[in-house]
């Protein structure tokens, strides 16, 4: 079937991108699902950092692709195999598809799956291959994260879906498959939150906001925001942050420790900027841990003290995919939001056209917007 999507050739284009339009709003050939797949009609879908860092040449990938990774949908047709969803259903996506089979995922850490980050990097589905086309050379187009929700439709692996309740509206549905399962995640299963624990989140972005009503929901004791955007760290308190800090201070590590009487406990990072993790960490009271999402260049690297780490027992960790089963965790998150315990809609800063995707990233640069939503 031919379909319309947004497809990057090219990373690494100068901004603003509202001139270089990195992506481009294509005609596409659009093949069958295959065993084990489902055709979904996308809803709607966010715009989020991760999509800004493949753009940019941050987290390189496979080119030319059709971008978009956290999204929400209807199955319109089943591949062979799929027994145990129906057309007509609605789903979230997960960016990880889970195999169930290798190693990690048969000891019970399902977001290292090593077969989904296998055809995740080669920008293929699970099963293997790419299902997008272009019409005319009959190119190969790669799929982001195996799911590339830019689309009007697209091809997934049944491990990539989540089936969710239809009453739910499809744009708060998208935010499930990343900004909440991410941060919200980081916060609950990677953290390991607490009752009462204090907490700092540095990088106010879809995930940082996500973590904060996560901890909130979690019953942190004092949560402490950081970033350099004023109006974010504005919105924070807006959320029920306790404290707000602006990064760019020469002391904010300190003003940290004097609100926790020697730095929190759970410090957590969504920036994706190392000086934003070295800030964190050193926030974080001795004992305590320090957990990151953000993924920076794969060339950046941090400083870090040996010494301090063993001498003051702290613990630093990265989260994927908020640590989370998604089959497991989406529908448990979407029941907190609907029984009003994670507000999550109140993330949504933009409502959008497909072919408005480029001003969306522009403005996401920017830090201008929390979350944004494509509507197809």
């Amino acid at each position: 079937m031919k379909i319309k999507a947004a497809v990057l050739h090219e990373m690494g284009l100068d901004r603003p991108y509202t001139n270089s339009q990195p992506l481009t709003i294509e005609e596409v050939d659009l093949q069958s699902p295959q065993q084990g797949e489902v055709l979904v009609k996308i809803k709607a879908a966010g715009l989020c950092h991760s999509d800004l860092s493949v753009i940019d040449g941050n987290r390189p990938r496979q080119m030319p692709m059709v971008l978009g990774h956290e999204a929400s949908g209807e199955v319109v047709e089943l591949g062979l195999g799929v027994q145990d969803l129906a057309v007509g259903d609605h789903i979230v996506f997960s960016f990880l598809p889970i195999c169930g089979h290798c190693m990690p995922c048969m000891t019970g850490r399902p977001a290292l799956c090593e077969n989904g980050l296998a055809s995740n990097s080669k920008g293929e589905l699970l099963g293997g291959g790419v299902r997008f086309h272009s019409v005319q050379q009959q190119q190969p187009f790669h799929h982001h994260c195996g799911v590339s929700g830019f689309a009007e439709y697209t091809v997934v692996s049944r491990q990539s879906v989540v089936k969710i309740d239809r009453t739910l509206p499809f744009e708060i549905a998208a935010l499930f498959g990343c900004a909440v399962m991410t941060g919200v995640g980081a916060v609950i299963n990677t953290a390991k939150l607490s009752l009462g624990e204090s907490v700092l989140i540095t990088g106010m972005g879809g995930i940082g906001f996500a973590a904060l009503l996560g901890a909130l929901a979690g019953g942190a004791g004092k949560i402490i925001v950081a970033d350099v955007n004023k109006d974010k760290l504005d919105k924070a308190l807006e959320l029920g942050a306790h404290a707000v800090v602006d990064t760019s201070q020469p002391d904010a590590v300190e003003q940290v420790k004097d609100l926790t009487g020697g730095g929190v406990q759970i410090g957590l990072e969504f920036a994706g900027v190392v000086a934003a993790l070295e800030f964190t960490y050193n926030a974080t009271a001795r004992g305590g841990k320090t957990v990151t999402a953000g993924l920076p260049h794969p060339s950046k690297m941090m400083q870090l003290s040996p010494t301090k780490l063993v001498a003051d027992e702290r613990t630093l960790q990265g989260s994927y995919i908020g640590s989370c089963v998604p089959a497991r965790d989406i529908p448990a998150y979407i029941s907190l939001y609907q029984a009003g315990r994670l507000p999550v809609d109140k993330l949504l800063t933009h409502k959008l056209k497909l072919d408005e995707v480029n001003e969306g990233f522009e403005r996401l640069a920017k830090g201008e917007a929390i979350r944004q939503i494509i509507y197809m």
